[in-house]
């Protein structure tokens, strides 16, 4: 395994836009507990000196799998880690039951179904049912005759190979384990377990190999849990140009050919993350639309003006996601909180437009469709000032090129094209509604005029009685 890591790490020196790397075999935790396994922890060049982080991996990506005896993953870690599930991709798909003589079998087609996907690349998991491994049965009846138990015989075999520690030697300076064990010449042979002895409880020593029979197989490397439950989890990267989403419903979709029901299954690490964002973030977004309806509906005591300010923003979620389009950038959370944040850009316009207009029908006497004309041309100005504002005050963000600006840039993106479609869209199409809902409000105030007075019963003239008295 060294010898394969030091020909990876050679590779990986060679590389122009590699600042430098740390190698490590084995230990780590998580994935990497067995020492048929390694990482190496990459560092970069300055952003200016290399190339994206993507092309680069995309570069080294068939020179180290040309490296014999060796599969080697790559990822790109996000700006921010979410989830604390270690594995050799950035995607994780976790699938758990009790019976292990179910899961194992099932996890390993689904990977190779995995594998034939065209949305995924670097299939994996952290199953490896390739170590050997040697199984013995006691035979408790042929033990029992002779004066041993199962305990007795565990505990042998723990004093064997268990790095049992016996005793601490104290020096004026340090402290030494005594630990007991096997020689290695004897810790590497399986036939050394016919030479082991458990002392009898009459203190005879019986051979192993009289109570005990030793089979050789192959197993799991590690039996790996998720929620005190056996698991097994596929990790997965994404082909380029594939989106998150496609690449979730692909794995949803394979697991549902390929896994029995008694397997449950969940995502893991970033794509949990992201499972949870979809639904977060659209409730988010449905709920600050809600409270802004009713705080716009108190402040113009009416149902109908508010929904004449909301009238621009799906112009503005239009404009940004056709904007992450043309610019080939994933609908990501940071675009999501993009969006959101242009709920609260965009109907400014509007407000601005609306309380002109309104003012001038009371104060002038103007009919709906002028006075909104009016408004449109008179806060032209302020309209195109607070805009272009936010415009210059998001365009760093959006061009950004510095260390980590791939996490940055969706946002600004999504608000520069959403701001900039917006503007030039709700200057026109706000007055069209503005006069339109005008009309519907103007009718609906006649009905229930019309209603009321309807309903209001009708007064009758009574003849009034003048009493006159006897003078």
């Amino acid at each position: 395994m060294i010898a394969h890591q030091r020909e990876i790490a050679s590779i990986v020196q060679q590389d122009p836009n590699i600042q430098g790397f740390m190698s490590a075999v084995g230990g780590g935790g998580g994935a990497n507990q067995s020492l048929n396994q390694g990482r190496l922890f990459i560092g970069l060049k300055p952003r200016d000196e290399r190339k994206d982080v993507d092309e680069i991996i995309e570069e080294l990506r068939p020179k180290l799998s040309r490296v014999p005896g060796m599969i080697v993953f790559m990822q790109n870690p996000p700006a921010i880690q979410i989830g604390g599930r270690a594995a050799k991709s950035l995607y994780q798909f976790t699938m758990q039951s009790s019976d292990v003589a179910t899961l194992y079998p099932a996890a390993e087609r689904l990977v190779t179904e995995a594998r034939k996907s065209n949305l995924l690349q670097d299939v994996t998991s952290d199953l490896q049912l390739g170590n050997p491994q040697a199984s013995i049965q006691i035979d408790r009846e042929r033990a029992a005759s002779l004066g041993l138990s199962a305990q007795q015989i565990e505990t042998a075999l723990y004093d064997a190979y268990g790095s049992r520690q016996v005793s601490t030697i104290y020096t004026p300076n340090n402290e030494y384990w005594v630990v007991m064990e096997l020689l290695p010449q004897y810790q590497e042979d399986l036939s050394a377990l016919s030479l082991l002895h458990v002392r009898a409880n009459n203190g005879t020593l019986v051979p192993l190999s009289a109570v005990a029979s030793v089979t050789q197989s192959v197993g799991p490397v590690a039996v790996n849990h998720a929620g005190q439950l056996p698991s097994v989890t596929l990790s997965f990267n994404l082909r380029p140009g594939v989106a998150l989403g496609d690449a979730v419903t692909e794995v949803q979709r394979i697991s549902r050919n390929t896994l029995p029901s008694a397997i449950s299954t969940s995502f893991s690490g970033t794509a949990q993350a992201f499972q949870a964002a979809q639904a977060g973030l659209l409730a988010l977004l449905v709920i600050a639309i809600f409270v802004i309806y009713v705080v716009l509906g108190v402040l113009y005591e009416s149902f109908i003006h508010p929904i004449t300010i909301l009238s621009g923003l799906p112009f503005a979620a239009f404009g940004a996601l056709l904007t992450l389009l043309i610019f080939r950038v994933d609908l990501s959370v940071y675009a999501f909180v993009g969006i959101i944040l242009l709920v609260g850009l965009v109907k400014k316009n509007a407000i601005m437009m609306i309380d002109f207009a309104l003012e001038s029908e009371r104060s002038e006497g103007r009919a709906p469709a002028d006075a909104i004309v009016h408004a449109s041309l008179v806060r032209f100005r302020p309209i195109m000032m607070t805009t272009v504002a936010a415009l210059m005050g998001t365009l760093p963000i959006a061009l950004s090129t510095g260390a980590g600006a791939e996490s940055r840039r969706p946002l600004g993106i999504a608000v520069v094209g959403g701001l900039a479609f917006s503007q030039l869209i709700t200057l026109y199409v706000t007055p069209v509604v503005y006069t339109y809902l005008a009309a519907v409000s103007d009718r609906i105030d006649r009905w229930l005029a019309r209603t009321a007075e309807e309903e209001q019963p009708e007064r009758v003239e009574r003849p009034q009685l003048v009493g006159v008295g006897d003078d």
